[in-house]
C-alpha cells in the first residue's frame, strides 16, 4: 500500500498482490524448506550415499511466452536445476553433477498460471489454525463438560475432557477415548513424571487404575501450531520442534483443570484469530514436498537396480524429472482449489483471485457445514462474526448450497506470515498528534486490544480540532455498487455476482455513476509486462466468450513525454482506464401492455441497429489425425466423393482459409476418410485463426497432427437475452419494439429500455432509482459522478439532496423544465410512440448502466438440438449432431396438429359469437348472409384440414 503525499491518504493496493506475494514466498522460502527435509539416501549395503545440495538450486529463465504457451498447449514454467552428489563410502570418492529436477509452473503478470494452455488459479482456503482450543459443552444430563482440542497440521485431532467424576480422558483421531495416563505413557513418560508435571494431582488419581500402554501416533503441529500452543499454554518449546510432545499434553491437561475451576477463558472457534489462510504458497510447497518424496522413492529404487545389475550409477541417471512435472500437472488439473480462471470480463478474473473458500481438503462440505461455519452465529450475534469486519466482504458470497462457505477478501487486507488476515489501521492517540499519522497492519488477535473507530468518519473530519464523538464500527468493504445502503443485502449479493457475468461489448462505455474503484479494477486486469508485444484484436477465452480490444491507441509523436500511469491503449472492457462492462441507456419504470411483467424487459430496436449491445464470441473446433489399420489419416483438399461447393473455402492443404464465412455443415478440415471436421448445427461466423500443432515424441515415425480452427460470431441483443443493472435488477428481454412505436420524452428522444416498477419495492433495491436519476443529470451536464457505497454519513438524505440538486442544475443549463419538475421530481411526462398521446401519470426516467449477461438465447435454443439421446428415456442429452433434425421430426406432427386445432377452435368460437350477436340484433337478411359465410368457412376448413394432414404424413 502506497502513501499519497499530496492527499495524506493511502492508495488502494493491487488486487492481485496477495497472489504475487504468495508465489514469491514459495520461491524464496518454500523451496528451501522442502529441500532441507530431503534426506540422504543410502543403498541397502550402505556403500553409496546420494544427497542434494539445496543451497545451489537454480531456476532457469522461461523460454516460451505466455501467448505461445496458450496456442501450443504448453505449460508456462521454469526448469529447476540442483547440484546432486553421489558418495562412495568405501574409497571416499564423490561425483557431483547438476541435475534437472523438473518444471515448476510460473505465475504470470495476471497472478495466474498457464498449464497445458489453460489459465488456472489457486484459491485461498481458510481453515482452523493448528493449536489448542478450550470449549464447554453439555452432556446428555445437561452438565457442563470442559474439553480441549489439539488440532495438528499433519495428523489426527486429539481431545482432552473432564467428566463428572473428575476423570481426564483423551481421544486421539476421534476414536474411543482412553485415560490421560495411557496417552502420556504412550508418549514416553512414566507415572512419576506425569504426576510431577501436573499442578492438581488428585484429578489424575481416578485415572491410575485405567493405566495401560498404547502405541505412539504421529501428530505434527507445524510451525503455526507450535507457535499457537506456546502462546496459549505459556511454553518455551523451540519453534523448530513441530511435533506434539508429552510436555504439551500435560500442560494442556493442567490448563483444562484450571478451566474446571473457572480460571482462563474459552475459545471462540469462529474468531478469525483461530483461523489460518492456506494461500498459493502453501499449496505449491505441499506439492513440491510430495514430489520430493516421490523422487526419494524413485532414487532408492534406481540405486538398488543399478547395484543389482552391477552398473555404476551417476546423479543424472538416478534423478528423473517425471516426479515434479507430473505432480504439478496433477495438482492443477485435479485439485478442487485449483480452478480454471474465469475470464468473462476483467472483474471476474480479479475477484477469482481474491476468493476465500472453506471447502476443499481439510475443510468442510456444502452439505455438512453448519450455520456457525457459514459465519452465522444466531446464539450470540445474529449476523456475521465481528472479527470479519474489514477483513472479509460481508456481501460477496456464493449462492445456493455453498452460501457463506465462499467469500472474498476485503480490499485493503494482506496475508500475514503466519497465515492470518491483517487489516490496516490508523494509529490515533495523544502521541500521534505531534507527529505524522502512521498506518499499521493488525491481525485479528491484536486489534482486540485497541478501540477501533470508523475510518471514513475520521477522514471526513480531518483538520477539525474540536473533539467529536465518532462511532466505532468496521471499515468499508470491497464494493462497486454506488448507494449500497439503499439496497437489500441479498440484492447486493446478486448484483456482485451478475457483474461477473457481464459480457464484454464491442463498444463499451464507462458508467456515469460509479464508486471510484473502476479504475483500480481496470488497472489490475492488465498484464504488467515491460516487453514489446503486439496488440491483439480478438482473444479467445476458455469459454466461448472473446475479448475484443478496441483500437484506441495514443498516437505517439517525436519528443512526446509520457508520465507514469498514463493510458496508451484501452484494453478489453475498459474505457479511459476505467472498467466498462455495459452501456448507459435511457430507461423508464412503467408497465407496458404486459410485456415487462415480472422480470421481463422491453427494448427498442435502436439497441440492435446501432449495435449498442453487440458482442463477439469465439468458438474453437479441433480435429486430430489418427493411425488407422492401413495408413495414417491424411489432411488434403483432394476429396473425390465431395462436391466442389463444399470445398470452396479450403486451401491447398485442406484447411479452411482465414477470413472465410462458414455456415452449418461447411467443411473446416478435410480428411481422406469420412472424418472431416464440419461446422455443427447452430454454428456460423468468420474464421479468424488456424493453429496446426504437430505432436512430436515416441518411438514411431508417425507423429499425430492436431488442427484447431477459431471462428468468431457477432451477436446482437435479441429477445431471450438476459440483461441486468448493478443493483440486482435483472430480466429477460421479452419484446423488441420498433423505434417509431417506442415511448419518447418531451423533447422527442425515444426510450431504450422499459423496466417493471413493481420490481423495485419488492426487491428493496432503491439505489437504482438514485443512480437512474443522477445518470440523466450527468448525461445532460456531461459529468461523471463517483459515489461511495455508503454516503449517508455526510448527513441525512444526502443521496436525495445530491440527485435533486444535479437534476435542477441540468434543467437550468439545458432549458428543459421537464428534467426537474417540483411537483414530481425525477419524473416526467412520457408519450406513446404509436398514438402520440401522453400517459396519464408521470414516469421515472433516467440513464441507467445496464449490462448484457452471458446467459444468451443463442446458447439456449441449441442446447437441446445437438448431442445424443438417453437410452432409457430417449431424451436429448446434448442433442443430435445430425443437424438437429431428429428433435424436429420427433415433435413436429404433434406440434402442427395442436397448432391447427387451436386456430380452428378460435375461428369457430368467433363465428359462434358473431352468429349469436346477429340473431339478436340484426335483420333476417343478414342472418342468411351469415349462413352463407359459415358454409364457406366450413368448406375452407375441411379442405385445409385435408391439405395439412397430407403435409404432415408426407
Amino acid at each position: 500500500m502506497l502513501r499519497d503525499e499530496n492527499e495524506g491518504m493511502f492508495t488502494i493496493p493491487g488486487f492481485s498482490q496477495i497472489q504475487f506475494e504468495g508465489f514469491c514466498r514459495f520461491i524464496n522460502q518454500g523451496l528451501m524448506e522442502e529441500f532441507d527435509k530431503f534426506p540422504k539416501i543410502e543403498d541397502t549395503n550402505q556403500e553409496i550415499e546420494f544427497q542434494l545440495f539445496m543451497e545451489t538450486y537454480q531456476l532457469a529463465e522461461h523460454f516460451i511466452k505466455e501467448r505461445d504457451a496458450v496456442y501450443e498447449s504448453l505449460t508456462y514454467s521454469s526448469e529447476l536445476y540442483v547440484l546432486a552428489g553421489l558418495i562412495w563410502k568405501t574409497d571416499r570418492d564423490m561425483k557431483e553433477q547438476t541435475v534437472f529436477i523438473g518444471n515448476i509452473p510460473l505465475m504470470n503478470s495476471l497472478g495466474t498460471f498457464i498449464v497445458n494452455r489453460i489459465y488456472g488459479i489457486v484459491i485461498n482456503q481458510i481453515l482452523q489454525s493448528p493449536g489448542i482450543y478450550y470449549r464447554s459443552k453439555l452432556d446428555h444430563n445437561g452438565m457442563s463438560v470442559y474439553t480441549s482440542t489439539i488440532i495438528s497440521d499433519w495428523g489426527g485431532r486429539s481431545e482432552l475432557e473432564i467428566d463428572r467424576k473428575a476423570r481426564i480422558w483423551a481421544r486421539v483421531s476421534r476414536k474411543q477415548k482412553i485415560s490421560i495416563l495411557v496417552l502420556s505413557s504412550a508418549m514416553g513418560l512414566n507415572l512419576k513424571e506425569i504426576l510431577d508435571n501436573v499442578g492438581i494431582r488428585y484429578f489424575l488419581s481416578p485415572c491410575v487404575r485405567n493405566y495401560k500402554k498404547k502405541n505412539q501416533q504421529r501428530c505434527e503441529l507445524g510451525r503455526i501450531g507450535r507457535r499457537n500452543i506456546n502462546q496459549r499454554l505459556n511454553l518455551d518449546i523451540p519453534q523448530n520442534n513441530t511435533f506434539l510432545l508429552p510436555r504439551d499434553v500435560l500442560a494442556a491437561a493442567d490448563h483444562l483443570i484450571g478451566m474446571k475451576f473457572g480460571m482462563g477463558t474459552l475459545d471462540d472457534m469462529n474468531h478469525l484469530k483461530n483461523k489460518r489462510i492456506r494461500s498459493v504458497a502453501d499449496r505449491l510447497q505441499d506439492q513440491f514436498g510430495l514430489a520430493l518424496v516421490r523422487l526419494e522413492n524413485a532414487v532408492r529404487g534406481t540405486i538398488s537396480g543399478e547395484i543389482r545389475h552391477k552398473l555404476i550409477p551417476t546423479p543424472q541417471i538416478l534423478v528423473t524429472s517425471t516426479s515434479l512435472t507430473t505432480t504439478y500437472e496433477s495438482f492443477f488439473g485435479l485439485h478442487p482449489l485449483s480452478q480454471v480462471l474465469d475470464r468473462t470480463n476483467p472483474l471476474t478474473q480479479i475477484v477469482h483471485g481474491r476468493k476465500l473458500s472453506y471447502l476443499g481438503p481439510g475443510g468442510v462440505t456444502g452439505r455438512t457445514a453448519s450455520f456457525h461455519i457459514r459465519d452465522i452465529h444466531p446464539s450470540q450475534y445474529g449476523h456475521i462474526h465481528p472479527s470479519q469486519y474489514g477483513r472479509i466482504c460481508p456481501i460477496d458470497t456464493s449462492e445456493g448450497i455453498n452460501v457463506g462457505l465462499i467469500g472474498s477478501l476485503a480490499i485493503h487486507v494482506r496475508i500475514g506470515h503466519w497465515g492470518s488476515i491483517e487489516s490496516p489501521f490508523y494509529e490515533i492517540s495523544e502521541r500521534s498528534k505531534e507527529k505524522e499519522v502512521q498506518m499499521v497492519y493488525l491481525s485479528p488477535s491484536r486489534d482486540e486490544y485497541y478501540m477501533v473507530a470508523v475510518g471514513s468518519s475520521l477522514a471526513l473530519n480531518r483538520g477539525i480540532k474540536e473533539e467529536q464523538v465518532v462511532p466505532a464500527r468496521y471499515r468499508q468493504e470491497f464494493l462497486t455498487i454506488a448507494w449500497e445502503q439503499h439496497n437489500d443485502a441479498n440484492r447486493a449479493l446478486m448484483s456482485s455476482n451478475m457483474q461477473r457475468q457481464a459480457v464484454p461489448l464491442s463498444r463499451s462505455e464507462k458508467c456515469i455513476v460509479g464508486t471510484g474503484l473502476e479504475c483500480q479494477a481496470a488497472l489490475d486486469s492488465r498484464p504488467n509486462t515491460k516487453e514489446r508485444s503486439v496488440l491483439l484484436k480478438l482473444t479467445k477465452l476458455f469459454s466461448q466468450l472473446c475479448i475484443n480490444v478496441p483500437t484506441k491507441i495514443l498516437v505517439c509523436t517525436k519528443n512526446l513525454v509520457f508520465r507514469g500511469g498514463q493510458i496508451l491503449a484501452d484494453g478489453a472492457a475498459t474505457v479511459g482506464g476505467e472498467l466498462a462492462l455495459g452501456k448507459n441507456v435511457l430507461v423508464d419504470y412503467m408497465p407496458w401492455e404486459g410485456y415487462n411483467f415480472e422480470d421481463a424487459v422491453l427494448i427498442s430496436e435502436r439497441l440492435v441497429y446501432s449495435e449498442i449491445y453487440t458482442s463477439f464470441h469465439i468458438r474453437k473446433y479441433e480435429i486430430q489425425t489418427h493411425m488407422t489399420s492401413q495408413e495414417p489419416e491424411r489432411i488434403t483438399n483432394e476429396i473425390p466423393h465431395l462436391e466442389a461447393h463444399l470445398l470452396r473455402n479450403l486451401d491447398r492443404n485442406g484447411i479452411v482459409m482465414l477470413g472465410s464465412w462458414v455456415e452449418t455443415c461447411d467443411i473446416l478440415v478435410s480428411t481422406v476418410k469420412e472424418t472431416s471436421l464440419k461446422l455443427p448445427t447452430g454454428g456460423r461466423g468468420r474464421l479468424i485463426d488456424v493453429r496446426w500443432i504437430q505432436k512430436k515424441g515416441g518411438g514411431s515415425n508417425y507423429h499425430p497432427e492436431m488442427i484447431r480452427v477459431y471462428i468468431s460470431q457477432k451477436r446482437e441483443i435479441k429477445v431471450g437475452d438476459k440483461v441486468a443493472g448493478r443493483h440486482g435488477n435483472k430480466g429477460i428481454i421479452s419484446k423488441n419494439l420498433p423505434r417509431q412505436d417506442m415511448l419518447y420524452l418531451q423533447d422527442g428522444i425515444p426510450i431504450d429500455m422499459v423496466f417493471n416498477p413493481l420490481g423495485v419495492p419488492s426487491r428493496m433495491n432503491v439505489g437504482q432509482i438514485f443512480k437512474c436519476s443522477l445518470g440523466l443529470a450527468g448525461d445532460l451536464l456531461n459529468r461523471y459522478y463517483r459515489i461511495v457505497p455508503f454516503d449517508e454519513r455526510y448527513e441525512q438524505e444526502a443521496s436525495r439532496k445530491l440527485v435533486f440538486l444535479e437534476l435542477y442544475e441540468a434543467s437550468k443549463q439545458t432549458k428543459n423544465p421537464w428534467v426537474f419538475e417540483p411537483e414530481y421530481p425525477g419524473k416526467s411526462k412520457i408519450f406513446d410512440g404509436r398514438t402520440g398521446d401522453p400517459f396519464e401519470q408521470p414516469v421515472l426516467t433516467g440513464k441507467s448502466y445496464i449490462l448484457k449477461l452471458i446467459h444468451q438465447v443463442d446458447d439456449k435454443i441449441h442446447g437441446r438440438s445437438s448431442g445424443h439421446y438417453a437410452l432409457v428415456t430417449q431424451q436429448p442429452l446434448r442433442g443430435v449432431p445430425n443437424r438437429g433434425d431428429n428433435e424436429w421430426e420427433k415433435w413436429k406432427d404433434l406440434v402442427l396438429l395442436i397448432f391447427y386445432k387451436k386456430c380452428l377452435l378460435i375461428n369457430l368460437i368467433i363465428l359462434e359469437l358473431i352468429r349469436k350477436y346477429l340473431v339478436q340484433r340484426l335483420l333476417e337478411e343478414q342472418y342468411l348472409i351469415l349462413k352463407m359465410l359459415q358454409n364457406l368457412f366450413d368448406c375452407l376448413f375441411e379442405n385445409y384440414d385435408l391439405w395439412l394432414w397430407n403435409r404432415i404424413i408426407s
